[in-house]
């Protein structure tokens, strides 16, 4: 692959400089940051007063961006939270996914109409492997940071203690280019509500103490807390509902009593970003379904 001139990053560094966003040097051709590493650091320069990370040196200042792409060939990384970005990085199943794996984007499709929103137009660029990155300016109020697959699978997202590659960078896979140059828009506020249910809900209560009951019904129940907690948007519902049904032949046969499992799924259910007004009435109904059609000792 014959790298782009230092001239065209340089420009093209400049350009996201002059945007606001603090950019920094990855290696030639790769999608790693180029900046020393703290176990290398000389404690000069930058470093004068401590390590300082790439986050901490992707600057916006012309003469330092000139200095650094006058003499080398650097991919152009875009440090995300100190430019006050939101990125959207919608990714393409990997070659060893299963046939038929939708790609991030149509995930992503799925959940905007799912919340009756249409796909955001926004800043766009389009990733060597066919991805693509969708630019948000970020709330002014909140630090968000980044996530991976809270709003779908193949969706992660970038911000404080994130970067992205910059357009006009390049890998031997191929080049990162602008999809669209439309303005950035800011942050939809039902995807930072998607993103903040997520990362609040976990922490809601502490997971409930395992059961005494037989090993075999207290390692389903375990298994089956974990497939809720961790169920992605747009499956959580039947997950729950699933797993209530699953744990309700314990429950009918008394290895299980049913407080016992409402509390594990109703806490699993939280974790997953439902609210309690959802998880009650469906892990009800699904119990009552499994015990009837499990008959046996009902604790």
């Amino acid at each position: 692959m014959t790298h782009e001139p230092p001239s065209a990053l340089l420009s093209a560094a400049l350009t996201a400089a002059e945007r606001g966003w603090h950019v920094f040097p990855l290696r030639t051709g790769d999608k790693r940051p180029a900046l020393h590493g703290e176990e290398r650091c000389a404690r000069t320069g930058d470093c004068a007063g401590g390590h300082r990370k790439w986050e901490q040196r992707a600057t916006t200042d012309p003469g330092r961006i000139q200095y650094c792409w006058d003499y080398q060939p650097a991919n152009i990384g875009i440090a995300t939270g100190p430019s006050g970005l939101v990125v959207v990085d919608l990714d393409m199943p990997k070659p060893h996914s299963s046939a038929g794996t939708p790609s991030g984007a149509a995930t992503f499709k799925a959940l905007c109409e799912r919340a009756g929103q249409a796909v955001p137009t926004t800043y766009r660029t389009r990733t060597p492997s066919g991805g693509h990155h969708l630019y948000f300016t970020a709330p002014g109020d909140v630090r968000l940071t980044n996530t991976a697959g809270k709003l779908g699978e193949l969706i992660d997202t970038r911000a404080w203690g994130g970067y992205v590659v910059a357009p006009g960078s390049a890998t031997p896979a191929g080049p990162y280019v602008v999809a669209d140059p439309a303005p950035v828009a800011p942050f939809p506020e039902w995807l930072y509500a998607l993103l903040t249910v997520r990362q609040e809900s976990g922490a809601l209560t502490a997971a409930p103490t395992p059961p005494k009951g037989p090993a075999y019904a207290t390692a389903a129940l375990k298994a089956e807390t974990a497939n809720v907690a961790t169920a992605q948007e747009g499956v959580r519902n039947a997950t729950l509902v699933r797993a209530a049904r699953a744990l309700g032949r314990f429950v009918a046969t008394g290895a299980l009593t049913r407080a016992e499992v409402e509390d594990a799924l109703n806490w699993a259910g939280s974790a997953s970003g439902l609210r309690e007004s959802e998880c009650r009435p469906a892990i009800t109904s699904a119990l009552n379904w499994s015990i009837a059609h499990n008959p046996g000792r009902a604790a």
